[in-house]
């Protein structure tokens, strides 16, 4: 015992001792050395140049290649903070917990088979095998059949599984061979046509050893060809075509609504000019905000428009060509609080789709499967050894209760605001507290 204690206080004391030398000489270095040997250039370097991008130049030295990042942007674009609602507290009463709030939407209402939901809140599109798992699908498509809203498959090829999980299904017609599968179309509520994204748009390609199993047998791609997304349809050479697309997608469709889903840009009224004329019955923007299973930094960081300009110019657009009560307005880009979500609705959406908040909500209670070694997203991802770790049923139920607990604080908002139903959100219920927002958004000043 008493050699335990001995050895305890010496290695405490060379300890100490040992530290105190190593801080003292990596001080000295730090206060000493000219900047040209000193590693304080590498502080100034990422201040300057940001953590981030050193890292996008290492990868860029590496491969020579288009590199591929996920989750969208990291840039801190307008987004909808500088809006505030305003409570109803003497001039008009607040509503009493007791009052349901009605949440429900229909899209395409001019289609013959509109879609209804109970709440505006859609799992956005995220394919199977080009982002996502086989796993991550079918609990998304559970979580959306419980919550009776609806999924939307994204730019893979048709999963079975995925549309037998799932109640209310959108099929995303895609730029690649296998993107108008009839399976799909007959499977689906609603279809989506996707040109864009807040994240990604145009042509890209994704190498063979990225996509390999399951998912390469139902796309029908070799193990050694690379698989490319057209930069757009085969038979759209010029806007003059979309309406002929259109008839055509419709007499497959039978009498489902037909989306667009675009990245919004500069020209984004020039795109809904075309995107009108061609009957369009469902319309989404995506916003600079948006999310992906992977993206050039380029197309991610520096093309298309903040969510809440596309949101408003769209709105104001469609206003403007007296179309408002024929096409519904998705918004797409950034929506992770349900505050967000609200203004959104405020501003004009009828619905808007969610991706990054049921990505991360499918991986709650089970980080400790892939981390501190591995990022969250190895259990979710297509191409992850990891992704058969992911419980599927406690996935789904995670899902369920982050949406239910997004539509209860909008519905405790909406009360708050004297009002019983998203139809009767409008501007008219916010504030701005800066100028650029308020002209932006037509809303007062605060």
């Amino acid at each position: 015992m008493l050699l335990v204690l001995i050895a305890f206080f010496l290695g405490k004391r060379f300890f100490r001792t040992g530290v105190q030398r190593i801080f003292d000489l990596v001080v000295s270095r730090l206060l000493e050395d000219p900047f040209s040997e000193n590693l304080l250039e590498l502080w100034s370097a990422v201040r300057r140049t940001s953590f981030q991008n050193i890292i996008h130049i290492s990868m860029r030295a590496e491969t020579g290649k288009i590199i591929k990042r996920p989750l969208g942007s990291p840039k801190p674009f307008n987004h909808y903070d500088n809006l505030l609602f305003v409570p109803a507290q003497l001039v008009r009463s607040p509503i009493e917990v007791s009052v349901p709030v009605d949440l429900s939407v229909t899209l395409g209402p001019k289609a013959e088979k509109p879609m209804t939901l109970p709440i505006p809140l859609l799992i956005g599109g995220m394919g199977f095998g080009v982002g996502l798992s086989e796993q991550a699908k079918v609990a998304l498509a559970k979580a959306a059949k419980e919550l009776g809203t609806a999924t939307n498959s994204g730019e893979g090829p048709f999963l079975a599984e995925e549309r037998k999980a799932a109640g209310k299904f959108i099929w995303q017609v895609s730029r690649h061979d296998y993107g108008r599968d009839p399976q799909g179309i007959a499977a689906a509520d609603m279809i989506e046509v996707q040109m864009g994204q807040g994240a990604r748009m145009g042509g890209h390609v994704i190498e063979p050893h990225e996509i390999k199993g399951k998912a390469q047998k139902i796309m029908g791609i070799s193990p050694v060809s690379s698989l490319k997304g057209y930069a757009t349809f085969p038979d759209i050479t010029s806007p003059q075509d979309w309406p002929r697309f259109i008839r055509d997608l419709r007499k497959e469709v039978g009498g489902k609504p037909i989306g667009l889903k675009l990245m919004g840009g500069g020209r984004l009224e020039a795109d809904l000019a075309i995107a009108i004329e061609a009957g369009f019955d469902v319309i989404c923007v995506g916003g600079s905000q948006g999310g992906t299973a992977a993206s050039s930094p380029t197309i991610s960081d520096d093309f298309g428009m903040p969510s809440i300009n596309n949101l408003v110019r769209t709105q104001r657009y469609l206003k403007e060509q007296g179309v408002r009560h024929e096409v519904s307005l998705i918004a797409a880009g950034g929506y992770a609080t349900p505050g967000e979500c609200l203004k959104a609705l405020a501003l004009g959406a009828d619905a808007i789709y969610v991706g990054t908040v049921p990505l991360f909500a499918l991986v709650h209670k089970q980080i400790g499967k892939v981390m501190p070694w591995e990022p969250l997203t190895q259990l979710v991802y297509y191409n992850s050894k990891y992704k058969n770790r992911l419980d599927v049923e406690l996935a789904a139920q995670s899902v369920v209760k982050v949406i239910n607990s997004f539509t209860m604080e909008m519905e405790e908002g909406i009360r708050a605001m004297g009002k019983k139903s998203i139809a009767d959100l409008g501007p008219h219920d916010l504030v701005a507290l800066d100028q650029w927002t308020a002209e932006l958004t037509g809303v007062p000043r605060a």
